[in-house]
């Protein structure tokens, strides 16, 4: 393939990778993936790009868990190796030394080496110009995924309060739902979690359609605050799942499997998952008090599109994430991404394996959240900001009293 080979050249080499590799191996995995454990134990899905924070992430969550035996972490490591560049400082990159290694790092600590010589650290390497973006990273760390009973993803640059794991757990069973998911967007690092225990926590309420042309008009989860005067132990009602941070019933894998088919994306994964999620039956809530921060703004970090330029051209991402967004704007009803829209057809390969679920429909989830896919219109989630349930919920008002 060419240097200068163009998206639709890139995504079909990519497509016939995973259509012989990829997508046969995951959907025999998903019939031979493992029974789920009811044993308390908690799998931790983390996606690290050149990440400096990932080790004392690590580190922090096996330090601050109340039950750090049943903590089992799954690692996708996309690292720099030789020939290393940083991200742009000043309007420019430098040559930097080769990346930490976030396993051996861990692992030679002396909080680390226990757990790791004790199978509860599983690896995978991948190299920086392997890399295909944090959504592809997750699927495969959901891979690694061995029984547990619960499913936590985080990024790679968080700290924890004190029993976080045992507190996630108890939030997350206190939710009025046989199926909850319990996300947010966490406050931002460094945050005095052990003061906010009793303090309400942030919840994502506002959707918009982006508008820059490199965005394609994905929807972005934007607004997120603290909008509740008064602290209660139940998990509020929320309409969107952040992929920096949820907790769920293991379960989801097998419900609502990670797609193969979504290479380089950074925006769009978080309304796609929500929605399948919701569809699948689940119903989504804002944990009721924060039990992680979250490092934001790192801008000067290596990014993985900066490798994918290196590796074809300077700004080849964009236009290469825009391709494969209409995949996802198919799914959630996009009429320019409509199935006679789309070009190439390949982008609708198995979709409807890593689609919707059966349990509710699609229309009455963007009805739920306010989206109009024919206007781009977001309406306000006047449900969302007061702390109260959404329309068809209202059974559980009482709780929020």
């Amino acid at each position: 393939m060419s240097k200068r080979a163009q998206p639709p050249e890139i995504w079909g080499i990519y497509h016939e990778m995973v259509t012989k590799t990829l997508y046969p191996f995951d959907r025999e995995y998903l019939q031979r993936m493992p029974e789920r454990r009811s044993d308390s134990s908690i799998f931790l899905s983390l996606a690290s790009y050149r990440d400096e924070k990932c080790s004392e992430t690590i580190k922090g969550a096996y330090e601050k868990a109340r039950n750090p035996e049943k903590l089992f972490v799954g690692l996708v490591q996309q690292n720099c190796e030789k020939n290393c560049m940083s991200g742009v400082k000043n309007g420019k990159f430098e040559n930097v030394d080769a990346d930490e290694d976030c396993f051996e790092a861990f692992c030679a600590s002396s909080v680390g080496k226990s757990h790791c010589d004790s199978g509860r650290v599983r690896l995978l390497r991948v190299t920086d110009t392997q890399s295909l973006g944090p959504y592809a990273a997750r699927f495969l760390a959901s891979k690694l995924w061995y029984g547990e009973e619960w499913y936590m993803q985080i990024d790679s640059h968080m700290g924890f309060v004190k029993d976080w794991d045992a507190q996630s757990i108890e939030m997350l069973k206190r939710a009025p739902s046989q199926k909850p998911v319990l996300s947010h967007y966490p406050p931002a690092s460094p945050a005095n979690l052990e003061r906010g225990l009793k303090q309400p926590a942030p919840r994502i309420c506002g959707p918009v359609f982006a508008d820059s042309e490199i965005e394609s008009q994905i929807i972005r989860l934007d607004v997120a605050g603290v909008y509740d005067r008064k602290y209660i132990d139940t998990p509020r009602f929320a309409p969107f799942v952040a992929a920096g941070y949820f907790l769920a019933h293991s379960d989801i894998l097998r419900e609502c499997p990670f797609d193969p088919f979504l290479p380089w994306i950074f925006m769009g994964e978080e309304i796609i998952m929500s929605a399948r999620l919701w569809t699948s039956g689940y119903d989504i809530f804002s944990p009721a008090h924060s039990v992680l921060d979250h490092i934001y703004g790192r801008l000067d970090r290596p990014k993985f599109w900066e490798a994918v330029h290196r590796l074809f051209w300077p700004g080849v991402h964009n236009p290469l994430q825009m391709l494969v967004l209409d995949r996802v704007k198919f799914q959630i009803s996009y009429p320019e991404s409509a199935r006679d829209e789309i070009k190439p057809k390949s982008l609708l390969t198995a979709v409807d394996q890593y689609s919707m679920g059966t349990e509710r429909s699609l229309k009455d989830y963007l009805k739920l959240v306010g989206l109009d896919m024919n206007t781009k219109e977001a309406t306000r989630l006047d449900w969302c900001f007061n702390g109260q349930p959404p329309k068809g919920f209202e059974k559980y008002a009482k709780l929020y009293k």
